[in-house]
């Protein structure tokens, strides 16, 4: 067996070059980019008034000022800024040349066409030509894009944009036992749940995720299925067959070529966890126990596929205090469910009363997952432990 940290960078090694397309800049939510985004003009274009006021010079603060022009957004005045004078200006117009601050409407008194300045301060509340970006300013934010990131791109007038190709992720659910969703268990049969966590673990990392028919333990079945899964740049295998994990999922892709990377982890849950290379996919066969299945793949399956978006490992340890005594750690790391609560500034973490990892429910109530390493003492509540934050 092997340690976490190794499995982990071994399957980061599965990644492989970063393979990149365009897309319209409406279809950017949630990519990745591949190569920075260049502004092509600058933004604001114009020195631009910050609100609505008057536009006039510094010098002339203490004058009576006729208005000798209105201002307004994508309505430029067009006079010239003689001295002792002002214009009528609104928030987003170009502030002409000659004239270096807005007043403040409220700050104004006027008469006619004239007015006075009432209440100063030292703001010209003006926006600079080019404070937001110029022309060739670079973006290129290593997360995938926000609401926010979309928005700065389309004011950079970009309408299209390089980014990471959506990983294709098959995933392969096999047995006898297994039925879908909506289905009617006949004897000794349950309804299948690990493919739909896993596809959804791997949709909310980024990748497209399609959930094979279920498989039959028969070499017949599962090599059908990874027929259909032969272009997928990840493939993922749950459980093995009937008569012990992995047994039918070895002899399968030792017979189609896979190159193994390692078999097996010093963790708990997730003990029996193969990884590898066929061809061209990566592959990933993650145990059948439900709990351990979906911790295998927060904590290999989610990084690999940022991995294959070209984004940066992702640091997901907390540090928190424990709300209950735990005993002292077996030879394997453990991934204990939790509860999170707080407590003033610290976070407490507090360990589900059952840590059976057939039990999806117990899962579904957790809000992370503490890790203890192999052989850590035994720790009173109020110490200090490690923990992962689950979405």
């Amino acid at each position: 067996m092997i340690t976490v940290d190794e499995a982990l960078a071994r399957v980061l090694a599965l990644a492989g070059p970063v393979r990149s397309e365009e897309i319209p800049l409406t279809e950017g939510l949630n990519r990745v980019l591949t190569a920075p985004v260049r502004a092509r003009l600058t933004q604001p274009p114009f020195n631009a008034a910050a609100m609505d006021g008057y536009a006039i010079r510094r010098a002339d603060l203490d004058l009576a000022l006729p208005v000798i022009g209105e201002a307004a957004a994508g309505r430029p005045w067009q006079g010239q800024a003689a001295p002792g004078t002002a214009i009528r200006i609104f928030t987003g117009a170009p502030v002409p040349d000659g004239y270096d601050m807005v007043v403040m409407q409220e700050h104004i008194r006027r008469e006619g066409d004239v007015i006075r300045i009432e209440t100063r301060n030292s703001n010209d509340n003006i926006r600079p030509e080019g404070a937001d970006f110029r022309t060739n300013s670079e973006f290129n934010p290593r997360r995938p894009l926000t609401p926010r990131d979309l928005a700065l791109i389309a004011a950079m007038n970009v309408d299209r944009i390089n980014v990471a190709r959506r990983p294709r992720v098959a995933i392969i659910a096999g047995g006898d036992e297994l039925v879908p969703p909506g289905t009617e268990p006949g004897p000794g049969q349950i309804v299948s749940s690990n493919d739909i966590a896993i596809a959804a673990i791997a949709e909310q990392a980024g990748a497209r995720a399609e959930s094979l028919p279920l498989a039959a333990d028969t070499m017949e079945s599962l090599l059908d299925r990874f027929s259909r899964a032969a272009d997928a740049d990840l493939i993922v295998t749950i459980g093995g067959a009937s008569v012990g994990d992995h047994d039918l999922i070895a002899k399968i892709t030792e017979q189609i070529g896979m190159e193994r990377a390692f078999y097996k982890i010093a963790m708990r849950p997730g003990k029996p966890l193969i990884a590898g290379h066929i061809g061209d996919s990566a592959m990933i066969g993650l145990p059948g126990n439900p709990v351990s299945a979906i911790t295998c793949a927060e904590l290999f399956i989610r990084p690999l596929l940022r991995a294959m978006q070209g984004l940066p490992p992702e640091d997901r340890l907390r540090e928190g205090r424990l709300g209950a005594d735990l005993p002292p750690e077996g030879d394997r790391q453990h991934y204990l469910r939790a509860r999170l609560a707080r407590d003033g500034a610290d976070t407490i973490v507090t360990p589900v009363t059952s840590q059976d990892s057939a039990r999806l429910g117990l899962l579904a109530e957790a809000d992370a997952l503490i890790v203890r390493p192999a052989g850590d003492a035994a720790k009173q509540a109020g110490e200090k432990v490690r923990f992962i934050r689950l979405d």
